[in-house]
């Protein structure tokens, strides 16, 4: 007798063929559409920057191996240097990353304003440590790569998530999204940036995206966005969709009044649905704009 062939399904050849990318593209958005709403994840705050910075902690004892050695090379001498001088982003991340979930665990509705990363080392795994550090919830959107990208520790389990197309990865980041913060980075803390910034500047993003760019002086060597304005490249009303913090602190301050002013006063729950809150949590979310 001949056996039954494999429902569709279930067969895993055929998934992972051409003839199914289809399906695992639309896996992609809805497999995390379920887990977002099971959450109750309303909207994030994403966090872009380098995979390669260091704690703090993990470069001074790199640079202290180096220094151990007789005569080290310059160019391990210079790159264990330079680690500890940039791993003061990894720190300032963690710190801003936890007074932000901070802040947000005291609004209502609850699960507002996650941190979501890309899920990795770096600044990714900063932003996703500072959350937990604060006690609350974040994100970690993994994507598959050659060279094996693993998720960091600090990610909630429940809302870890790993991606083979990164344009599914990156419309879950910006499809959440209420701010971004840009953190040092290289080619890929680039790529998303300008993205994000065409869509809003294009109007393909209508919400209001708050977007900090941590560290003028960094910046301001790395890019001379007032020099794309002065060649009329853009706009010099471009040069207003982003905002350039000077310290943990500004970054922080900023932020909330940004989502206090368009979002805190419009409570609502994932993809547009109205959130039914209690009144009591009503008389909550007015004495906390209050104070806001």
């Amino acid at each position: 007798m001949l056996e039954k062939a494999p429902k569709a399904y279930n067969d895993i050849k055929f998934l992972n063929s051409p003839a199914a990318r289809v399906l695992r593209i639309a896996s992609e958005y809805m497999e995390p559409q379920y887990r977002f709403r099971a959450e109750n994840v309303r909207d994030t705050i994403v966090f872009y920057g380098s995979a390669r910075l260091l704690p703090k902690s993990t470069a001074q004892k790199n640079l202290k191996a180096v220094k151990s050695v007789k005569k080290p090379s310059a160019n391990r001498l210079l790159t264990a240097e330079t680690d500890l001088e940039m791993s003061r982003y990894y720190e300032d991340t963690v710190k801003l990353s936890q007074m932000i979930t901070a802040w947000s665990m005291k609004q209502v509705p609850a699960h507002r304003f996650v941190v979501c990363s890309g899920g990795g080392p770096g600044i990714m795994e900063a932003s996703n440590r500072g959350a937990k550090k604060a006690g609350g919830k974040s994100i970690g959107l993994n994507i598959s790569l050659p060279f094996e990208q693993y998720p960091n520790q600090y990610i909630t389990p429940s809302l870890n998530f790993e991606f083979h197309y990164f344009f599914m990865r990156k419309f879950w980041f910006a499809y959440l999204a209420k701010a971004l913060v840009i953190m040092p980075g290289g080619f890929g803390t680039l790529d998303e940036l300008f993205e994000l910034l065409t869509l809003v500047q294009t109007k393909k993003i209508r919400k209001k995206m708050p977007v900090v760019v941590y560290d003028k002086k960094f910046w301001d060597r790395i890019i001379n966005f007032q020099e794309l304005a002065d060649k009329r490249l853009i706009d010099k009303d471009d040069l207003k969709l982003f905002y350039t913090a000077e310290s943990v602190e500004d970054a922080f301050e900023y932020l909330k009044s940004e989502l206090n002013k368009h979002y805190l006063q419009k409570p609502g729950s994932l993809f547009n649905n109205k959130t039914k809150i209690s009144r009591k949590e009503k008389t909550k979310l007015k004495k906390n704009l209050k104070e806001s």
